[in-house]
């Protein structure tokens, strides 16, 4: 198993790590468009229709654009069951030409059939980071450390193996000077947001939006994130 010097694991200890510029939608002549790459806490699996994306809509308001490319049950690893790059999301998230780019995917990978391919977790993850990186629109990108994964966990998904990618993202983050939301933070305080032990409910989607929210503007949530 990989390991990273103790220093790592001490560091972005907020709720956000500011190595991304927030961004100020007064200087984009059209809406931020932004995309969120993720699995099924994505995608809104356990929120009645109200995912983080969706409301981070409502928080951001009408200067932004905010596209849910979150696809249930995907990896990041590419040797993982269900890889996110196989996925048309992934296609639809680039030909989006975002302004911002918000990841998190991770969840899954640490299911044993996955975990087991750990040593690749870095790699892979850098080189989704920069796939977007490319882009012509030239994305400010935000990578997330993993919402909390409850008690015994469910479906396979650990919080021990979700404890060891988080130094992993950190350092990732720092190397690429993108930005850290910290959606492990949002909830771990509150795990009835995460009824499943895993899917935060529309509750915990609206933490995460706030999270987001804060990470992007560089502000504080003006209002609650409520489900509608």
């Amino acid at each position: 198993m990989s390991t990273f010097p103790e220093i790592l694991m001490t560091v972005c200890l907020g709720s956000t790590l500011a190595t991304a510029t927030p961004i100020d939608p007064a200087k984009y002549k059209e809406p931020v468009r932004v995309a969120c790459i993720g699995d099924s806490i994505t995608q809104g699996s356990g929120t009645k229709g109200n995912p983080y994306p969706k409301q981070l809509q409502q928080l951001l308001g009408d200067q932004w654009k905010v596209g849910n490319f979150g696809v249930s049950g995907r990896t990041l690893l590419r040797k993982g069951d269900f890889p996110y790059w196989n996925e048309k999301a992934y296609q639809n998230a680039l030909a989006f030409k975002p302004d911002v780019v918000i990841i998190m995917l991770g969840t899954n990978d640490t299911k044993p059939q996955n975990w087991k391919y750990e040593t690749e977790f870095v790699a892979d993850y850098r080189d989704l980071v920069k796939s977007f990186l490319e882009l012509e629109s030239k994305p400010s990108v935000f990578i997330c450390r993993p919402c909390p994964v409850i008690g015994n966990g469910n479906f396979g998904i650990a919080e021990k193996n979700i404890q060891e990618q988080i130094p992993r993202i950190n350092a990732l983050a720092e190397q690429l000077k993108a930005g850290v939301i910290d959606m492990h933070a949002a909830l771990e305080k509150n795990p009835e947001l995460i009824p499943d032990r895993v899917h935060p409910n529309a509750n915990g989607a609206g933490e995460m939006a706030k999270a987001a929210h804060t990470a992007l503007t560089g502000k504080p949530t003006p209002q609650p994130a409520e489900a509608k």
